[in-house]
């Protein structure tokens, strides 16, 4: 039987991962996987998850299973870190949020409520996006409509054209959004924006499915999350899928949350029983340590100001790492202004590279990025951006 198994192709992503790590090359660059890197080119835990994690350790007395919907405690603090605690979708009762494996798995979630049980066909993605954003959709069996949302020549958001292609979605089509730091432009709509976003959905009867995999990394916290609660006050219906793997740093913790908001309080019950039945089916309940973790740190008003000021410390980094690295290219020999690169925000730089280009710097000089020229600019560090801006220069 298994000798009819086809042999798959790697991830676009995480295939970069391991051609990276059989690199031999000492000055070798990972620039692919949207992780957070320090200085040193390190992950770390952070300080605040460490002090989390030793309060666990003394008081945890019990590894049994959660339920099918996770920590309540965890599911409720992140619901007021989403929304705001006084938000009228909470007060009224028409919100409710269960714990989900990471942003992957609160995706597939949504996909299979969304198409098996609500009967939504056909769903409007990005283009460019999450690569895993049209293999959930596509597995789960939606018909996909990618419509265009950045400008390659100017380097910035197209809205014009993104609201035009979107005027032709229909009633019961579901709209996936990112909520901040798009992924893989760094190109966000502003506020004035997504209110006109608000009103497109509202008049076709769209559904909005926020990916919020980035939140703090733009602005902060509750800069980031006013799409969110914006929307949520102006919309009847929406979806959001969380994830704590980037703001927390814990990646291989997968956490995260999925939330939906129903029109009454009445649908919300339904809803949530749902989406539990699609979660028992893929993994039948979530692991409990991150959840453990981030309730510590929501709970705890000290801790949480330390995660703040950590994440803080993570969004500067990044922005530091722009400015070097357009510095560095600022006289590059094909007289390209690099000055986009600052503009964008989160985790990634869509470069304008070609295919080619970022063929060359691979092969020739061991720079790892994705071949749409996404690169993730935490993997940048003063010791390397000299590095980086000299390749880049030699294959444009």
């Amino acid at each position: 039987m298994f000798e009819k198994t086809p042999l798959a192709p790697l991830d676009p992503i995480l295939g970069l991962s391991t051609s990276y790590q059989q690199d031999t090359r000492s000055d070798k660059v990972n620039l692919g996987v949207g992780v957070y890197k320090n200085e040193q080119g390190i992950t770390p835990v952070l300080d605040v998850v460490k002090k989390a994690e030793s309060i666990l350790l003394k008081e945890e007395v019990s590894k049994s299973y959660l339920p099918i919907a996770g920590l309540s405690r965890y599911t409720d603090l992140v619901t007021n870190l989403l929304l705001g605690q006084d938000h009228a979708v909470i007060k009224a009762q028409r919100v409710g949020t269960i714990q989900v494996p990471g942003g992957t798995g609160g995706l597939r979630v949504a996909a299979d409520f969304l198409f098996h049980v609500l009967g939504a066909k056909r769903i409007w993605i990005s283009r460019p996006t999450w690569a895993n954003h049209l293999a959930i959709f596509k597995t789960v069996g939606f018909d996909i409509v990618e419509y265009d949302y950045y400008d390659k020549a100017s380097h910035q958001l197209d809205f014009a054209k993104m609201k035009s292609q979107l005027q032709q979605a229909q009633s019961g089509d579901i709209l996936l959004l990112h909520t901040c730091c798009h992924n893989p432009t760094g190109a966000d709509l502003s506020l004035e924006q997504w209110s006109e976003l608000v009103d497109l959905c509202r008049a076709q009867q769209v559904t909005p499915l926020f990916d919020t995999a980035y939140l703090g990394f733009h602005q902060g916290i509750e800069q980031d999350a006013q799409v969110l609660r914006m929307c949520a006050e102006k919309l009847p219906e929406m979806l959001i899928v969380n994830s704590f793997s980037k703001n927390f740093s814990l990646y291989n913790e997968r956490i995260g949350t999925l939330s939906v908001i129903t029109e009454s309080a009445d649908h919300l019950e339904a809803a949530l029983s749902q989406m539990k039945r699609m979660a028992r089916v893929l993994y039948s309940n979530p692991p409990a340590h991150g959840a453990l973790i981030v309730a510590q740190i929501l709970s705890d008003s000290a801790l949480c100001d330390m995660w703040h000021a950590e994440l803080k410390m993570m969004r500067e980094r990044i922005a530091s790492m722009r400015h070097l690295l357009v510095q560095a290219l600022a006289n590059n020999k094909a007289g390209i202004d690099f000055s986009f690169i600052e503009h964008q925000r989160g985790m990634f730089s869509f470069s304008g590279l070609s295919v080619e280009q970022v063929t060359r710097l691979r092969d020739e000089f061991g720079i790892y990025m994705t071949d749409s020229g996404r690169m993730s600019v935490a993997g940048i560090s003063q010791s390397n951006v000299k590095y980086l801006a000299d390749a880049i220069n030699q294959v444009l």
